[in-house]
């Protein structure tokens, strides 16, 4: 197990507004290590989406007091530097390269067919590996399905194409809202077992949001319940400091 996270969050907020009001995120502390497997977890509305839309550097945070993504070649990126100097180009080159990101609609471009959403992945992230591709196609079951466009498509078999798309360039850091969710429940566990076997064949880091906190502990993926406030203001707290991640 590597001594330095891959993602390393402390005195990190998002602010936004909701229905009802102001939502507040508070990250005292939370980190991640390659080859963990962390599931976030916690009723709607308690802002799992917005921790990984912040992971995935797709989210600017109000505040910052320290946020880094560590690369397996032994750098670092100050995200929270970035965000402040409004370097956007950095973070883009950054998310493609070292981040796969399954959203919870799916995300795949309509206009390409699968394995060209893949080959782009790929290109994008400065990998070309079309084997890998057919190979987790397999896997997912949507071998057959590659040179079809998302239109054509089940919800369920989209979701599976958006897997396999956030994988295709082999991130350091995959991120996951509710991956199981739109898939039959006989594939759930397909699914889970997948994205563990290969964030962890890769040296990366999986964090996932999902409802079905069983269903993940039983694929090994540590739970990281949401906090949430108890003063009857719209707040909720993700906490993982890197002392205490096994």
């Amino acid at each position: 197990m590597h001594s330095a996270p891959a993602l390393l969050l402390e005195r990190v907020e998002r602010a936004h507004a909701s229905g009802s009001g102001r939502f507040l995120l508070e990250v005292d502390a939370f980190a991640v290590r390659r080859g963990e497997a962390v599931a976030l977890t916690g009723p709607s509305g308690t802002g799992k989406s917005t921790m990984l839309d912040l992971l995935a550097l797709a989210s600017r945070p109000t505040s910052a007091g320290r946020f880094v993504l560590a690369t397996r070649e032994g750098g670092e990126v100050d995200v929270a530097a970035a965000w402040d100097a409004g370097d956007l180009d950095l973070l883009t080159a950054t998310r493609a390269v070292h981040v796969g990101y399954v959203l919870q609609q799916g995300g795949l471009l309509p206009f390409l067919t699968l394995r060209e959403n893949m080959r782009l992945a790929q290109r994008v992230g400065g990998r070309g590996d079309l084997a890998r591709i057919e190979e987790l196609a397999r896997r997912l079951g949507i071998d057959g399905l590659l040179d079809r466009k998302p239109a054509t498509l089940s919800v369920g078999q989209r979701q599976r194409a958006a897997i396999a798309r956030a994988l295709a360039h082999g991130p350091e850091i995959v991120l996951a809202d509710e991956p199981t969710a739109s898939v039959h429940p006989a594939l759930a566990d397909t699914v889970l077992a997948l994205l563990v076997e290969q964030v962890r064949a890769a040296d990366a880091a999986l964090v996932i949001a999902t409802h079905d906190p069983e269903r993940a502990a039983r694929h090994g993926i540590e739970i990281c319940a949401a906090i949430l406030a108890t003063d009857g203001t719209a707040r909720s707290r993700f906490s993982r400091p890197a002392g205490a991640a096994p």
